[in-house]
């Protein structure tokens, strides 16, 4: 199982990152863990066909984590002419929200039908879900209450990815990460805290009470990136792949 970040960056593309985009490739499927605008760009650099990804798994509504959906759904209409079916899966008003991002994005679209299965999957929080082979088990997260926001534990194969999303310290952090094969985590800014967001300082204090057995920090601010010489955690980068 290979765990590819083809987008590792916050939203303001700070080090030239591209937003986030986490591909999972496991047996039998291949997923994506949060979509942001500038994904396909990140999936192109990669030689990543955006057609072989068969579900989407979203943490939460803000465009740097979902806003590359629309325009990854007009293309697989148009010009990639996706056949096979493709789950979006997120938190709850995923699907009314996305749709509302693609006509606004690009009016006309709302005119138009893929001519292959498209599924959402919309999760509540603390409890199990069963998607295309995926067992998710997704926490509240503490980010912009707008977004519906979550974090997410992944099972598959016998392997766990848990991801942060966005979103501050929780009580259910530790139940997030508890014996995960990998954990991502945001790490936004390395001394200054910001609200909403998991910052270094943070999971420094807290370590103890991650007992995942890998940990890579990922959605570094600017500020976090100049100071990642002094960081002892992996930190990803766009296009680091991951074996588990």
């Amino acid at each position: 199982m290979t765990v590819t970040f083809a987008g590792s960056g916050d939203a303001f593309g700070s080090g030239g990152r591209f937003q986030t985009c986490i591909v999972v490739d496991a047996p039998a499927i291949r997923f994506a863990i949060d979509f942001g605008a500038s994904s396909l760009i990140a999936l192109n650099k990669l030689g990543i066909d955006h057609n072989t990804i068969d579900a989407i798994v979203l943490t939460h509504l803000h465009g740097d984590h979902c806003g590359g959906i629309p325009f990854m759904l007009l293309d697989a209409m148009l010009g990639a002419k996706r056949k096979t079916p493709l789950t979006i899966a997120g938190p709850i008003d995923t699907k009314a929200r996305l749709e509302q991002v693609a006509t606004a994005l690009m009016p006309g679209i709302e005119s138009m039908s893929p001519k292959f299965p498209v599924e959402y999957v919309e999760m509540d929080s603390l409890r199990e879900h069963q998607v295309r082979g995926l067992k998710i088990t997704t926490y509240p997260a503490e980010h912009t209450k707008l977004t519906n926001p979550t974090a997410v534990r992944v099972e598959i194969a016998g392997k766990v990815i848990a991801y942060t999303g966005d979103g501050d310290w929780s009580e259910h952090t530790p139940a997030l990460a508890r014996n995960a094969d990998l954990l991502i985590a945001e790490s936004y800014f390395y001394e200054k805290p910001i609200r909403f967001h998991l910052n270094y300082s943070t999971i420094t204090n807290r370590r103890s009470e991650l007992t995942a057995k890998r940990i890579v920090l990922t959605h570094m601010s600017g500020e976090m990136l100049k100071n990642k010489h002094l960081v002892v955690e992996e930190c990803a980068n766009d296009g680091v792949v991951i074996s588990l």
